[in-house]
């Protein structure tokens, strides 16, 4: 048998520990001899509600199609967030393209203050207490890219000791 990449399915595998979300639905024609043909994209994310969390944006002549390729492209794209309890572990400030966001930590019991795309995307990544704003554009694809931007840039406080080498300083700390 031949062997699988880790991370990967293989075919006919299940994967059903994934909740679905349709966060926009976008419908496009094109005027033809016969008439309007219309195409539809849906964006799609995908969670475990545990700390991972995807993105996928499909395109299809129906809209189940669309959202059923969104949603294979989602589990594709899945990515860990580096979650402190139940909140992120620092404030972070991204962008893609028109839509900015910024996401803080909050205290426990705080909720998700979050709108729309945002809402979706860190209800589905397992965070339970953040204040969001989303500035710039209202465009749900954008604040989802920009969302999903601000969640790679954060860090664990033990990723940032282990990128700085902190193993290697430990000898100064201790002499002082």
């Amino acid at each position: 048998m031949a062997q699988q990449r880790p991370g990967r399915q293989q075919d006919g595998q299940q994967d059903g520990e994934f909740e679905e979300r349709v966060v926009a639905i976008n419908r496009s024609s094109k005027v033809v001899k016969g008439g309007r043909n219309f195409h539809f994209s849906a964006l799609i994310v995908v969670g475990d509600r545990n700390g991972r969390v995807g993105v996928g944006f499909g395109k299809a002549n129906e809209v189940a199609d669309a959202i059923r390729k969104g949603g294979e492209l989602a589990r594709r794209a899945v990515i860990t967030i580096p979650l402190k309890g139940q909140t992120l572990p620092h404030a972070v400030r991204a962008g893609y393209r028109g839509g900015e966001v910024i996401m803080r930590p909050a205290s426990e019991g705080t909720g998700i203050i979050a709108g729309g795309g945002m809402r979706a995307v860190l209800e589905l990544g397992g965070v339970r207490d953040v204040l969001a704003k989303s500035l710039g554009s209202k465009n749900p694809i954008n604040v989802v890219k920009a969302t999903m931007a601000g969640i790679a840039k954060l860090r664990t406080k033990d990723q940032v000791l282990q990128k700085r080498d902190i193993s290697s300083f430990q000898s100064f700390t201790t002499l002082s």
